[in-house]
């Protein structure tokens, strides 16, 4: 079990916003081992380019499983291009029924401003309802925070910063460092 293989990890929080006609994806900076934070600024929402087209990447769980999984996403993108949802269920399949990947302790949210998926190791390829999704140990707080946001007038930006700083409040393996992607619109 992954609780065996790494006691007390706890990740992170990323949370994407959909709203008029862009995405933003929030990742907090904090990386805790156990009840230590062994660093507060870790940046875990990357842009990709494969083939030249924007693709924004928010993980969750270990970085070095995450940076894997992130490399074999691109390949996937370019040997499929324009064609997000098939290159994350093609990643999906390869992260459960790989022998190697299976292992692999992480979570991602992933657009290209038009799509917007949670990937996981399980072969899940989930669009979240009403335009939000979020990942990691905050991951829930960041939602309902956004979820009460979306109803307000305020912008994608906006919305993933507030719900964040929530998050912050809230969850004792998130801070409020943050690093903040738009794309689309």
């Amino acid at each position: 079990m992954a609780e065996d293989r790494f006691p007390g990890w706890h990740g992170t929080t990323i949370l994407a916003v959909r709203r008029g006609g862009k995405v933003v994806v929030a990742g907090d900076g904090q990386v805790s081992v156990g009840q230590t934070v062994m660093k507060g600024s870790a940046r875990k929402v990357r842009r990709l380019k494969p083939g030249g087209r924007d693709v924004v990447v928010g993980f969750a769980g270990s970085t070095a499983d995450a940076f894997t999984l992130l490399e074999r996403l691109e390949t996937k993108l370019e040997a499929a291009p324009g064609q997000l949802q098939r290159a994350c269920v093609e990643l999906a399949k390869d992260w459960r029924t790989d022998k190697y990947l299976r292992n692999l302790e992480a979570m991602l949210i992933v657009t290209d401003g038009d799509q917007l998926y949670v990937v996981t190791g399980a072969g899940d390829v989930l669009e979240p309802e009403h335009d939000i999704a979020a990942i990691g140990s905050g991951g829930n707080f960041a939602l309902a925070a956004a979820r009460g946001l979306i109803e307000s007038d305020l912008d994608a930006e906006t919305i993933a910063r507030k719900a964040m700083a929530i998050a912050a409040d809230i969850c004792v393996y998130t801070n409020g460092n943050l690093t903040v992607e738009t794309i689309g619109g």
